[in-house]
Parts: C-alpha cells; sequence; structure tokens
C-alpha cells in the first residue's frame, strides 16, 4: 500500500537515527519539507549541507509548528523539555513519536504534557551504529530491522497505519508491543548486552599499562566486538539505563546468577556443564540468522 506523503516533518535530533530517516524521506518523497532541530550550530548547518533538511532551527517549537509529523530523536533526557516547548506549538492531527528504546519512561515525560488534539505514537526502530551525528545516517540503515510501536489504548487507528507505513516504507518489519514489555524485552537484547560491553571495555582501560596495550594490539574479534559496542553514544546510554533501571536491574541480576554458575563450572572443571551451554547458545545465534538479525 502506497504511503501518503507528510507536508511537513519536524525531526528533533538530527543525529544517526534521525538523519536516517530524513534520506529516507528525501529519497522516497515522502515529505514536502523537512524541518531539522539541533542544539548545535555545526549539526544544523551538516544538516542542510548535507541536503536531508530543508530548513533547520535550535527551536524545537518553530520546528514543529504547521508540522503533521514530529519525530523526537534525542537522548531521553531531553524529552520532557522538549514536550513542554512543542506542546503550545503542534497542529491539530499532528503525529508526535519518538525513536527512544525506552518506551514507559517516554510515556511518563510526554503524555501530560502533549495537547489532546495530536496523536502520540512511541516508536522504537531497533536499529543503529556507534555512529553519531547527521553524516553518520544512510537511508538503508533500517532495512530488514523491526520498528516496534507502543501506542496507547485509545490510539487513533488511522494515524498508527499512517506511522507504520512510513516505518515499513523505509524497510522495517513493524510489531506493536506494550510499552512495559517493549523494555523488559530490550533490557535482555540491547541494554544488558552494551552495559557488559561498557564493563569489559572499561577493565580493559583499568590494566597496567604494559598489559594494555597487549590487549590493543593482540584483540581477538570477540574483544573488537565488544569495543565496537563500546563506543556508542554515552549520553544516549546513560539514559536509557537511568530510565529502564528496574528491568535492566532485573536482567543483571539473573545474568549475575548465570555469571557465578559459569564460574564454579570452570573452578571445578565440569566440562559437560560448560559443553551444554555452548551447545545452547550456538543454537541461539541459527536462530538470529534464520531471523535475518545478523
Amino acid at each position: 500500500m502506497s504511503i501518503q506523503p507528510f507536508a511537513r516533518v519536524a525531526i528533533i535530533g538530527i543525529g544517526l537515527i534521525g538523519s536516517s530517516l530524513a534520506r529516507v524521506l528525501r529519497r522516497d518523497g515522502l515529505a514536502g519539507e523537512i524541518i531539522a532541530c539541533a542544539r548545535r550550530e555545526a549539526t544544523r548547518r551538516k544538516a542542510l549541507e548535507l541536503g536531508i533538511a530543508d530548513r533547520a532551527t535550535v527551536d524545537a517549537g518553530e520546528a514543529v509548528a504547521g508540522a503533521d509529523l514530529v519525530v523526537i530523536a534525542t537522548p531521553l533526557s531531553a524529552y520532557a523539555e522538549i514536550g513542554a516547548r512543542i506542546a503550545p506549538h503542534l497542529a491539530a492531527g499532528a503525529i508526535v513519536t519518538d525513536v527512544g528504546s525506552v518506551k514507559e519512561a517516554v510515556i511518563r515525560d510526554l503524555r501530560p504534557l502533549l495537547p489532546a488534539h495530536v496523536h502520540f505514537i512511541p516508536g522504537h526502530p531497533v536499529a543503529g551504529t556507534e555512529h553519531s551525528g547527521p553524516e553518520a545516517g544512510f537511508a538503508e540503515l533500517f532495512r530488514d530491522r523491526w520498528c516496534i510501536l507502543t501506542p496507547l489504548p485509545d490510539a487513533d487507528a488511522a494515524a498508527l497505519a499512517r506511522l507504520t507505513r512510513l516505518w515499513e516504507q523505509a524497510g522495517m518489519r513493524v510489531v506493536t508491543m506494550d510499552p512495559d514489555h517493549h523494555d523488559k524485552v530490550l533490557a535482555m537484547t540491547s541494554h544488558l548486552p552494551h552495559l557488559i560491553a561498557y564493563t569489559i571495555v572499561g577493565t580493559a582501560t583499568d590494566l597496567e599499562e604494559s598489559l594494555k596495550s597487549e590487549v590493543i594490539k593482540f584483540s581477538a574479534g570477540g574483544f573488537r566486538d565488544f569495543t565496537r559496542i563500546a563506543a556508542s553514544d554515552p549520553v544516549m546510554w546513560r539514559d536509557v539505563f537511568l530510565n529502564n533501571r528496574e528491568a535492566v536491574l532485573e536482567m543483571l541480576q539473573r545474568f549475575s546468577e548465570d555469571l557465578s554458575a559459569l564460574q564454579r563450572a570452570i573452578r571445578w572443571g565440569e566440562g559437560d556443564k560448560l559443553q551444554d551451554l555452548f551447545t545452547r547458545t550456538r543454537a541461539i545465534r541459527r536462530s538470529i540468522i534464520e531471523a535475518r538479525q545478523a
């Protein structure tokens, strides 16, 4: 089904996700006008130079004026301030969505601020790299990835369908999910792995200098992958952990218990237990490949 283009799209935060979406909108002619909003002048200038925005402003209220789609793509800690700033300027019938990886906190911070005449549909395109900034974006970022929408019970069906088609146009497979369930799933699939990566790389940085230089020099694939993950935007991930703390702590507790069991198996030479675990984890990897998420 073809998607009706938006007359004006405001993207607040023109980093990796925001700029990638802007490229999709530009590539497929899905927006009559794209407005970028960013705090840094260099970011606004780069968005204009790249041709992914028609106008750029530091004022979120100015950015959303007359927009029929507003996408918030900033760190979570900025949401409440942004919500208060844009609320008086939102057009009737506008769709307001976001791309954050924690949904209950988004609803907590935005829902009370937004006027009743807009359609608020939280979202999370599950895609990304360790790079940031408008120059890091690319239209194919979303191809064959999942987008999770967490509409509220009173969400407008037509607005939800329109937003769904937009993400499908970007190449994503779209599902809807309860916000609490989303946060628990992402705590395991995304947030905990990032926390582990930050911890392992942090441990390496605390090694004595001679050993640390050898770790860097002889980095094997596993450690290199951890450093890639740990190079992600520190502000964004700080906000993720603080805003999804309960789900992350629950998954972290489960991981700690499993890690202790693995430690005992190594200590006592329990090879059967180790082999059983490694066999089960291989099956998960095969399932991810079959789901085309590798």
